[in-house]
This record gives structure tokens, sequence and C-alpha cells, in this order.
């Protein structure tokens, strides 16, 4: 599989999330996963302290085993686990970095990242902390999620001169939510921090498994009313001309929301997630699809069309 960077990482341009470790997945299923990524090519894999109440970050190292040596691990802290776990506290931020390197069984996390911004906290106290951890070794190269472009700013302004810096920053990003593209997408351009996009797959929407005049299918993420949100006439009439689009030159709507998200200078790795083998194999397998020019061009068309 293509590798891109994220600081000194090098990193497969399709990334495993492990939200659902932990949470939808018990050990067994969590290893079937992770087994069939790495098989396919897979070499980054994202989890967080808080997913799966900390049970993803276990199963994903006893998973992992012998084979951490051979992938870039990246998890996140500061989201609340509960009221003694929770920010960007510098004190907690020490805490946090053992607690996550003893529930992965390593001695160093490859990507460390704010999960997000901690407004009780001046952003220059928590880069000090995570610069402390990188000089300890604990750390390699540290990153935030959910930054705005002006967090961004901010915490380059504040960072001490040699200190570590932010590398990458992972925020939301799909064909059907482009807000990234406003200031984030440019700011990392300027700056060279490499974008993480999540949920490129809209929650499954898509996948094209959630069609026009179709139900959500039983036991679906949409299913049960979850997905109103994102079930509305618009995303599923441009769901459909993207389906259409695709299968006229012979690919899946799947390969296109990773292939599209690729062909942004910035964008380093795409993470996606899996509740099967199945999955895991089909994410890894969609990221060929070298969009030309023109076809980008009839792509945004199709996004932008007012119905």
């Amino acid at each position: 599989m293509e590798t891109r960077r994220i600081g000194s990482l090098e990193v497969s341009v399709v990334g495993l999330g492990c939200n659902n470790f932990g949470r939808r997945l018990d050990f067994d299923a969590t290893s079937a996963v992770v087994d069939a990524a790495l098989e396919a090519g897979i070499a980054f894999f994202d989890t967080a302290d808080v997913y799966g109440g900390t049970r993803s970050e276990e199963y994903l190292g006893r998973a992992l085993g012998r084979r951490r040596e051979e992938v870039v691990l990246a998890t996140k802290f500061g989201s609340r686990i509960d009221e003694q776990r929770r920010g960007a506290r510098p004190e907690y931020v020490h805490r946090a970095v053992d607690d996550s390197l003893r529930r992965l069984g390593t001695d160093r996390i490859d990507l460390y990242q704010l999960h997000r911004p901690d407004r009780e906290v001046p952003i220059g106290e928590t880069l000090g902390a995570l610069d402390e951890l990188v000089k300890a070794g604990k750390v390699r190269e540290i990153g935030c999620s959910n930054f705005s472009a002006d967090q961004l700013r901010e915490a380059e302004e504040a960072r001490r001169d040699g200190a570590a810096r932010f590398v990458g920053v992972q925020n939301e990003y799909s064909l059907l939510h482009r807000e990234p593209e406003q200031d984030v997408l440019p700011e990392c351009e300027r700056r060279e921090i490499a974008f993480i996009p999540y949920f490129p797959l809209a929650n499954g929407l898509l996948t094209g498994k959630y069609r026009r005049g179709q139900a959500a299918p039983a036991g679906s993420r949409l299913d049960s009313g979850r997905g109103e949100r994102l079930l509305t006439h618009r995303n599923l009439a441009v769901v459909e001309r993207l389906i259409e689009f695709s299968e006229s030159r012979r690919r899946t709507i799947l390969e296109l929301a990773f292939s599209w998200l690729l062909r942004r200078p910035a964008v380093a790795s795409v993470i996606a997630g899996a509740t099967s083998p199945e999955q895991a194999r089909s994410n890894a397998a969609a990221a060929g699809w070298d969009l030309a020019d023109g076809e980008l061009a009839e792509v945004d068309s199709i996004l932008t069309h007012k119905d």
C-alpha cells in the first residue's frame, strides 16, 4: 500500500480507526479485524483512551502483540473518561500517557493526539507537557483533533523554539462534510501539517448500502432513527449520483470516498473503522483510484448541485 508522512512517521494511506473495539466488538472480533487489516497492508492504527471505556487500547495492544513494531500506533487523550481523567492539564497529560502505554502494552506511542481543545488550559502549557513526553521517549510525534484553523495557529504561536509541534490534525472530512476545505486544509498546507480525515464514509452513508427509497438495513448504524441527520433527501440524492458516477467507471462509491480524499495534498491517511475482517479488507482496497482532474470537477459538480 502507498505510504505518506505525518511528521517523521511513514503511514499507510488507509488507516484503521479503532473506536469499535471494546464497544461493538469483543476481543476475539477485534483480533480478527486487526489480523485482516495487517494482511491487507494497513499499518496505521488509530485509537483513543476513551474508546470502548478504555478497552480499545487494551484490545488493540493484545491483538497486535509482537507485531507492534510493524505498525504506526496512534492514540488520543483529553476526552472525558471520568471526572479525574479528562482535559489537557500538564499533570494529567503525564498520567494519561502512562495509562495508555500500559493498556497498549508498548514503551512508546508513535502519534499522541489531543482529542479536542481544552478551553480551560492554555495550549502552551499542554504543548510543554507533550514536549516533555517526546524528550522522555514516550512519544515520537504529537498531533491534535477537532481543531480549527485559528486553534492550529494559536498552538504554533504558543510553541517554544525547538519544542515539539503538532504534525497532524484529525478532523471530520468526507464527500458529504467539506468544512475543512474552508480554512483548516489550507492552514495545513501552509504549515506542513498532515491532515487525517475521520468519518470518511459519513457513518456508512458513502458505502452504498443506504439507498433512496429504501429503508436503512436492519441493525445498521443509521437504522432505528439514528440516521435522521444524515439520511436526508439531499444526501441520498447526492449518494445516488455518486454511485452512478462511480459505476460508470466500473468503480464503487467506497473507492470514490477514499480516493477523493487522498487527492488532497495535505491528507496523509484516511481513517475508517471496521466491524468485520471483510470491511477492513474492503477499506484497504478502496484507495487505488487515481482520479483525473476532470473527474474531480465532475464530482464537485455533483456535490454542489442544487436539488
